[in-house]
């Protein structure tokens, strides 16, 4: 799904995520089932909020922006199916870094 078709509008300084899958073969060539892969901590911002208001009613701009790869933490946000894809929904802080 192109990053323009997502119908998911964040509101105040949340992002929409599409995770990165994860590895599905360990290094000795083992396949790894869908229960034993780790929760993905990568993924591609596809949507972002137009950021949180502070308590003196100014609005604070997000830092990042739609297309960038982005580290979160490993149990942060909500996970939202729509349309047979899976997003999650979280917080600006609970993004750690962005990947370059």
């Amino acid at each position: 799904m192109a990053t323009n078709d997502i119908r998911i509008h964040p509101m105040a300084d949340r992002v929409v995520v599409k995770a990165l899958s994860g590895e599905t073969m360990t290094k000795g060539g083992i396949v790894l089932p869908d229960t034993a892969k780790e929760k993905p901590q990568e993924g591609e911002i596809l949507a972002v909020g137009p950021g949180k208001v502070l308590d003196n009613g100014k609005r604070v701009t997000p830092e990042v922006k739609v297309g960038q790869r982005v580290l979160f933490a490993k149990y942060a946000g909500t996970e939202v199916k729509m349309d047979g894809e899976e997003y999650l929904i979280l917080r600006e802080s609970d993004i750690m870094g962005i990947v370059e």
